[in-house]
């Protein structure tokens, strides 16, 4: 039998911690990282549209997890900024399992954009010769709408689940967004639905097929490297994959150790914020500082000629 049954409209939000002075602290310092991770990110979107050097399949997916990283910041950090400005911490029901359901949505989005990227370089590597044939307009177009679709098509489920949940043990959730994990615990509903959805679309659809899907095709790039004789051609094609792999590689290991830490909320709620800001932030730095086809647009695209539009 459940104590303390309600049916509730909001949810208070408990954030980083109740000290007034450690939440401007934490205010000032997440604004610098979401101002940062907005402007880097913009920047690559600007310089992908406005350069036709950059008019490739690679820099298009890339102009795709910009996109992602934008929404996906701005979605688990907007009630933050919110909250602050005016004073409250409180989020309508509606408006929890839309944010809940939104940050899943862009965390797969991202996992299934890095896949995609995965396979241009390995045609690019593999196939050569056949690479402006396979990865054409029409692919790199089908491959993105595939990820955006199918990353909304598979977290819908849990979007109409939580809906239905109206019974909760207590109204405050003690994170800064409404995770979906909390939520399921802090219900009096019933879950079994719910858990089994976890454990196939969680583990297979969300995390292995995307895994494997991203890191299987590097195998194939490894051997193709390897078969290349020159020093110089083989650092060449690994220099084309490196700014990608990288990417893949933070990604993925933050998501392990936010997985594998004790189950202290405070534990959670920082690296949950670390995945929040800092591999959004990363992403274009990566891209601009180890990728010479961005240096060089960087370049030719001075500050007045962005606002000039060229």
């Amino acid at each position: 039998m459940y104590m303390n049954k309600t049916i509730i409209e909001h949810f208070i939000l408990k954030g980083f911690s109740d000290n007034p002075q450690l939440q401007i602290l934490v205010f000032v310092t997440i604004l610098i990282i979401y101002v940062m991770t907005f402007g880097g990110n913009m920047m690559v979107l600007i310089l992908i549209c406005l350069d036709r050097h950059l008019h490739t399949p690679m820099f298009f997916f890339l102009a795709n997890l910009s996109i992602i990283d934008i929404s996906f910041t701005t979605s688990m950090l907007y009630k933050i900024f919110y909250s602050f400005s005016i004073g409250g911490n409180l989020i309508s029901f509606c408006e929890c399992i839309v944010q809940s359901f939104m940050s899943g949505s862009f965390t797969v989005q991202e996992l299934y954009i890095l896949t995609a990227m995965s396979y241009d370089r390995y045609v690019a590597i593999c196939i050569p010769l056949r690479y402006p044939l396979i990865m054409n307009q029409k692919t790199c177009v089908a491959l993105a709408s595939l990820c955006w679709v199918l990353s909304f098509l598979f977290s819908s489920p849990f979007l109409w689940i939580l809906s239905t949940f109206s019974c909760y043990t207590s109204t405050e959730i003690n994170h800064f967004f409404c995770d979906i994990i909390l939520l399921t615990k802090m219900t009096c509903s019933d879950t079994s639905l719910l858990e089994i959805l976890f454990f196939i679309e969680g583990w297979f659809l969300f995390t292995l097929s995307p895994f494997l899907l991203t890191f299987l095709p590097y195998i194939f790039i490894i051997i193709a490297i390897l078969k290349i004789r020159t020093t110089t051609g083989r650092y060449k094609a690994f220099y084309t994959c490196s700014s990608h792999l990288t990417v893949i590689t933070l990604v993925y290991s933050i998501n392990v150790i936010q997985y594998m830490i004790p189950s202290n909320v405070e534990y959670k709620k920082f690296y949950t914020l670390i995945n929040t800001t800092v591999v959004p932030l990363l992403n274009p730095l990566i891209y601009s500082l180890k990728n010479k086809d961005m240096k060089k647009a960087l370049k030719r695209r001075t500050f007045w000629r962005l606002l000039n539009i060229g």
